[in-house]
């Protein structure tokens, strides 16, 4: 019993699907949808061209072919998922794609109807072992094609004309015992009616808009009236422009035959422009929502354009001088352009030295340098910066501000007044005169004091000190016992005394003073 349950259940899942499958018409291998359609007429379709419902793409053409009756055969590809559902009161009629004569087959899956009311059965599938088993047949009652209007133009040109004032003078003639085609031709000419009543139809459905359309008109027809000749010029300038056109018309058909390979190549592009304007909504539309703010800052802008407009005219006139100006400057250009290749190695030498000095630490090595150079020669003391040279060694040395204290040397070096024999500086006096201690002992070594007693005298005195000893302190410090001398007084003492003596054995020596005087502009 559970066996006879099991196969029962199974025969109606198979029954389910078949049903299923059936209805979704996914009789192809892939999945897609194939309809055969039957044309009167198939003329200008090519394989591969779209077969569009409600504008939309569905499928292609998957292949033509003819019927035993002469008519044409159309396999329509629908690869599009969801439109797999076909009728049987489906219709297809062939469009034109573009004006160079492409086309496409239009099709209504089903026609539109009242919601609730019943579908029709589905279209039927041909039957294996005849022509396309497995698709789905669309009869030729249920396809039109309409006659293009170039055709219906073709008709209003000689000799086609003449040719269809004859054909109606003499149809009587031609159609006597031709019933059966005539018949024909009038099936044929049925889909053309439908289209007829359809066009009519929409018409009498729109007679309101197409009222106000005739009002409309005179409206707009009213100002053509009054500018006739305007009319009529631009009538003859078109009739000139169409007989130009017609006189090219070898190169027409040439750009005409390159276009399909344009537009394929186009394509692509075309697809991008696409995508880029669905990604530019979202940019178009911010640049709405701040449309009035660029509206108000391009009218605010005016004045500044009307003043920069002055600005501009002025820029314009400057140039006038500018350029005599850069042809005048012509040959300085040249001269600093040869004069940069001329310097050139020579930069490249200063760059490299330069790198290196950077490298090395030149330049930090060269403000070493100067800075411990002008350290070494540069002293302080109590008086402010004085100059380590020690070219002129004299009592005159130090820097004096008050002549009546050292009257030998005025502070402002003018020639020393002439002394008399009574006023000679002696040792002692030098010793105790103002300036620094080593000045003043070798200005009394020079007058005749031993270097020791200049030590003894002097020592416990600082350089620091200016002023004069009392005669008191100089003889407390000519009893008092000597100071132990240290090993640098003795040295500088000794080569002064030294110093002194060769002046003294040499005949044409001068003494301190006499250099002083000869130094400061005197006869010495």
């Amino acid at each position: 019993m559970r066996r006879l349950l099991a196969i029962a259940l199974a025969l109606v899942c198979a029954a389910v699907l078949a049903v299923l499958g059936t209805g979704a018409g996914d009789n192809n291998a892939d999945g897609s949808y194939q309809v055969r359609a039957i044309f009167q007429n198939a003329f200008s379709l090519v394989k591969g061209e779209d077969v569009k419902i409600a504008g939309v793409r569905v499928g292609s053409i998957e292949s033509l072919d003819v019927t035993p009756e002469q008519q044409a055969a159309v396999v329509l590809n629908i690869e599009r998922p969801g439109f797999g559902d076909w009728r049987k009161d489906a219709e297809c009629t062939i469009r034109p794609q573009s004006l160079i004569g492409e086309k496409f087959v239009e099709c209504t899956p089903t026609q539109p109807r009242p919601a609730g009311d019943p579908l029709p059965p589905l279209l039927p599938v041909i039957r294996d072992g005849d022509p396309g088993a497995g698709q789905h047949l669309l009869p030729v009652e249920q396809t039109s094609r309409p006659v293009d209007i170039d055709l219906v133009n073709n008709i209003m040109r000689l000799p086609y004309r003449q040719r269809l004032g004859i054909i109606i003078n003499e149809f009587g003639t031609g159609l006597a015992g031709r019933g059966d085609d005539l018949r024909s031709v009038i099936r044929n000419a049925d889909p053309a009616l439908k289209a007829t009543d359809k066009v009519l139809n929409l018409l009498a459905s729109q007679d309101k808009v197409l009222a106000d359309l005739a009002r409309q008109s005179d409206i707009a027809l009213a100002p053509l009236a009054s500018e006739r000749e305007a009319v009529q010029g631009f009538v003859e300038h078109a009739a000139n422009l169409a007989t130009a056109t017609a006189e090219k018309q070898s190169a027409f058909g040439q750009q005409f035959e390159k276009l399909p390979a344009f537009l394929r190549e186009l394509r692509p592009t075309m697809a991008r422009l696409g995508g880029f304007a669905d990604q530019a909504t979202p940019v178009l539309a911010n640049l709405h929502a701040v449309a009035p703010q660029v509206s108000r800052f391009i009218k605010a802008m005016g004045p500044f354009s009307s003043s920069a407009t002055v600005s501009l005219k002025s820029l314009g006139e400057a140039t006038v001088p500018g350029r005599k100006a850069l042809l005048a400057a012509r040959p300085i250009v040249g001269d600093l352009q040869t004069f940069g290749k001329n310097i050139r190695p020579l930069a490249v030498n200063l760059a490299a030295l330069t790198s290196s000095f950077k490298a090395t630490g030149g330049i930090e090595r060269l403000m070493d340098y100067l800075f411990y150079q002008v350290a070494a020669i540069n002293g302080f003391d109590q008086f402010g910066h004085y100059l380590r040279a020690s070219l002129i060694l004299n009592l005159c040395t130090a820097y004096a501000t008050n002549a009546t204290k050292s009257p030998v040397c005025a502070a402002n070096f003018q020639k020393p007044v002439a002394r008399s024999a009574g006023h000679e500086l002696t040792a002692l006096e030098a010793l105790n005169m103002p300036g620094s201690l080593q000045s003043r002992r070798t200005a009394a070594i020079l007058r005749g004091m031993s270097p020791q007693e200049a030590i003894r005298l002097t020592s416990g005195q600082s350089d620091a000190s200016t002023e004069t000893a009392s005669p008191a302190a100089t003889t407390a410090a000519a009893t008092s016992p000597a100071p132990p001398v240290s090993a640098a007084d003795e040295q500088a003492v000794s080569d002064l005394a030294a110093g002194k003596s060769s002046a003294s054995q040499d005949p044409g020596a001068k003494t301190g003073e006499e250099l002083l005087d000869y130094l400061l502009g005197g006869e010495g």
